[in-house]
């Protein structure tokens, strides 16, 4: 009989792990204990846009400050608006679509040329963004995205930022096409 109170202990163990691990990764158990805190480069990603900067500022600040588009509800859900800043939550599918991770950050916006991101709650305990945004001449725009991450925990914090940067830096790539893609719908050039 001893085995199976050995046994139940070893399942409980696992499936706390099991727990923690989905809680990091969806971001519902954020690790930011302070310790052995390594940072690391996010991009930079650059997109030359067909459409003036004012175009482009508004394409990304627009479902912040303004209203949230219904096809965006499901990436998007503004927790508080003021006039420059709002905090707001991005869902991001993982796992294949079978999870859903969500980071709560805070939004900055310095018109016309500039948006800061800061992360508040997470998979990881810091980041900090920025999309830049540069006039390049015959009312053209150069969006340029950097930032970067902080992980805990020395070389295990290590390993997990470099997975997570991964999705995350593929997801702004993916978020970068299609702020490109609506300036220059909205400007008629593509």
């Amino acid at each position: 009989m001893a085995w199976i109170g050995r046994l139940t202990a070893v399942a409980a163990a696992g499936g706390g792990v099991l727990a923690g691990y989905l809680g990091v990764v969806t971001g519902a158990v954020p690790v930011d204990v302070g310790v052995g805190r390594r940072t690391r480069p996010l991009g930079p990603q650059t997109v030359d846009i067909a459409a003036p900067r004012d175009v482009v500022f508004d394409v990304v600040a627009r479902p912040y400050l303004g209203r949230t588009p219904r096809a965006m509800r499901e990436k998007l859900n503004v927790l508080e608006r003021g006039s420059d800043m709002v905090l707001a939550e991005h869902f991001t599918p993982v796992a294949g679509g079978r999870l859903t991770a969500t980071t709560v950050e805070t939004v900055r916006f310095t018109r016309p040329e500039r948006i800061d991101f800061r992360l508040v709650r997470g998979p990881v305990p810091q980041v900090t963004e920025s999309f830049v945004l540069t006039e390049t001449g015959a009312g053209a725009t150069r969006l340029v995205y950097e930032g970067r991450m902080g992980t805990d925990l020395w070389r295990l914090g290590e390993w997990w930022g470099a997975a997570v940067a991964l999705r995350w830096e593929a997801t702004v790539a993916s978020s970068l096409a299609v702020v490109k893609a609506e300036a220059e719908r909205r400007t008629g050039r593509q």
